[in-house]
């Protein structure tokens, strides 16, 4: 079909937030405004292209031109102007004018994932994921926006418009969802060999489900002794990698707990399937260039082959 490139999971011209759907409102004013000036120049040409019998005078000339090629054009984009304004607000939410505040989400970009950090709320302590958030329906959600490295771009283009993240500098940005589902959000920066393989995926969820998402990742992972999970530890992915319950909290790397429930692995590269999990393992680099960290090609391909199963099963 010819514009089934406006729907789906990456497109701002199919709204499933407040501020998406404000954005798209412009849009659509922005186009039709433009429509109309456009069509009053092909107009005028048309109109000064005809055959006349006589020559013009030069006082109808001079009206046509002011009325038709500078009053008319200025008076549209004046109100396209004011409407922009006018929109700002729904656009760029105040969050100073919500009371209770919105939860606030600690999102941080590197080379090449996202670090998301929930906060501590109704009894429920912080914890940290990445590369998947998930929001409540119906919920305005702040987001505090960083960067690790260098200069990445937060953008949910079916919730919102894009904020840049800017290392050394906090940005803040609010959106709430009004349409449930799975939606793909891509950096909009240019950030590195892998820019265009770092993306996070976005799951608006109804209240009561993501109150039990929150639930469950507080508990994190049990530790189950299996052997994926000995050689996980024996073979220094606890260096990186956290899995609450099981290990030490994140420090370099993402943080794993509930791996197994995530869409993606590698920030949108790949299906999150025990394969991929293993292909990422073995040489990180050949799936995602630029990326950090290391190749472990060097282990057996049954000891790859048993961390991955034991991170495709932390659900």
């Amino acid at each position: 079909m010819p514009l089934s490139g406006c729907s789906g999971v990456q497109s701002a011209l199919d709204p499933a937030g407040e501020e998406a759907a404000a954005i798209y409102r412009l849009l659509l004013v922005m186009v039709m405004g433009g429509a109309l000036i456009w069509l009053a120049v092909v107009g005028l040409l048309l109109h000064a292209a005809r055959k006349q019998k006589a020559p013009w005078s030069e006082k109808t000339a001079g009206r046509l031109i002011v009325w038709g090629g500078v009053a008319f054009p200025l008076v549209v984009l004046l109100a396209l102007l004011a409407y922009a304004v006018w929109l700002m607000p729904a656009i760029r939410p105040w969050l100073a004018r919500y009371a209770p505040a919105p939860e606030t989400i600690e999102v941080t970009g590197e080379q090449f994932w996202w670090r998301i950090r929930y906060p501590a709320t109704d009894g429920l302590p912080a914890f940290e994921t990445a590369n998947e958030l998930r929001l409540p329906i119906g919920e305005r959600v702040a987001f505090s926006l960083k960067a690790a490295d260098v200069i990445h771009s937060f953008w949910i283009p079916a919730l919102g418009g894009k904020m840049d993240m800017i290392p050394g500098r906090t940005n803040t940005l609010s959106l709430l969802p009004t349409k449930a589902g799975v939606f793909r959000a891509p950096c909009a920066e240019f950030c590195g060999a892998s820019h265009t393989l770092m993306a996070f995926s976005v799951i608006v969820m109804e209240q009561a489900d993501y109150a039990a998402w929150r639930s469950a990742q507080a508990v994190g992972s049990r530790a189950g002794g299996g052997e994926g999970e000995q050689l996980f530890a024996r073979h220094g992915c606890a260096g990186c990698h956290g899995v609450r319950g099981v290990t030490p909290a994140a420090s370099l790397g993402p943080d794993l707990t509930l791996f197994g429930q995530r869409q993606t692995v590698g920030a949108g590269t790949l299906a999150n399937t025990a394969e991929n999990v293993a292909r990422f393992i073995r040489d990180p680099a050949a799936v995602k260039p630029g990326a950090k960290m290391p190749a472990f090609d060097m282990l057996p391909e049954s000891d790859i082959a048993a961390i991955a199963d034991y991170l495709a099963g932390l659900k």
